[in-house]
């Protein structure tokens, strides 16, 4: 049995859990809706999210969590029907949580809801086990569309997304190399991100808990796959990349290389 902190406690309460226990009341019954546990570390956006789905009559927010830790813990408790998951907790991989929740709760659902460009995570996190990829910045009723569809046991993309992989799966018969980066695996495109903004290689190395040794190793097998001859090569290529795309808050500023 979790014994939580009253912090955890209310981190991992439902909205209506809490309006009730404010009132002195016990926890509200669902009356057959499916719950659905947010997990995102930022406050107002678990908030947002919670009153988007209670306002539905099919689903509601049965809980929410600021890290994983606490959101396995809130599984065990409320034993959501949906897990909608940000892609980034604080210092965590996104598709790593997914595999953690996945490996300890197999038939856990899991609906991904991030900023991060879906043309370069949205296969990576269906292939690490979750069943669907929205973006944050889309409408209100896309998301609602896609706790709908997932729910339903079905995989969520968005159009664009989805003809984007119908068209390299009816291309790779013609082109058979694919993008540079879509070479790399999760833990090499996460270094990728983090040279990209700057961190050292020392600082790589203790955010990601590895050794130094390991993350050069990362870093020669970066220049292997994107045909680069060299460490300079690496970090402009890098940089220039990184500046594509949407970089997580959490990574760390620039240092020298």
């Amino acid at each position: 049995m979790f014994l939580l902190s009253e912090m955890q406690r209310d981190e991992t309460m439902s909205v209506k859990e809490r309006k009730a226990r404010g009132k002195g009341a016990s926890p509200m019954k669902t009356g057959g809706k499916a719950g659905i546990l947010v997990v995102d570390d930022h406050p107002i956006v678990r908030q947002g999210l919670a009153d988007l789905l209670d306002s539905q009559d099919s689903f509601f927010c049965c809980a929410s969590a600021g890290n994983l830790v606490t959101a396995q813990e809130a599984v065990v408790a409320h034993k959501p029907d949906l897990v909608l998951l940000d892609l980034r907790l604080g210092q965590a991989d996104g598709l790593e949580s997914i595999k953690t929740l996945k490996s300890r709760f197999g038939n856990l659902r899991i609906l991904i809801i991030s900023q991060f460009d879906e043309a370069v995570y949205a296969e990576r996190a269906l292939r690490a086990g979750a069943m669907g990829y929205v973006m944050k910045d889309q409408a209100s009723e896309e998301v609602l569309g896609a706790v709908r569809t997932v729910l339903g046991g079905e995989v969520y993309l968005s159009r664009a997304m989805t003809n984007r992989i119908l068209n390299q799966n009816f291309a790779s018969k013609f082109q058979p190399r694919a993008a540079a980066v879509e070479k790399l695996t999760d833990r090499e495109l996460h270094v990728l991100q983090l040279l990209g903004i700057g961190t050292s290689t020392r600082k790589i190395a203790v955010q990601l808990n590895l050794s130094i040794k390991t993350v050069e190793t990362y870093r020669e097998h970066l220049k292997q796959k994107l045909g680069l001859a060299n460490s300079t090569e690496l970090v402009h290529y890098a940089t220039h990349w990184a500046e594509h795309r949407v970089q997580p808050a959490h990574l760390s500023s620039p240092a020298a290389v």
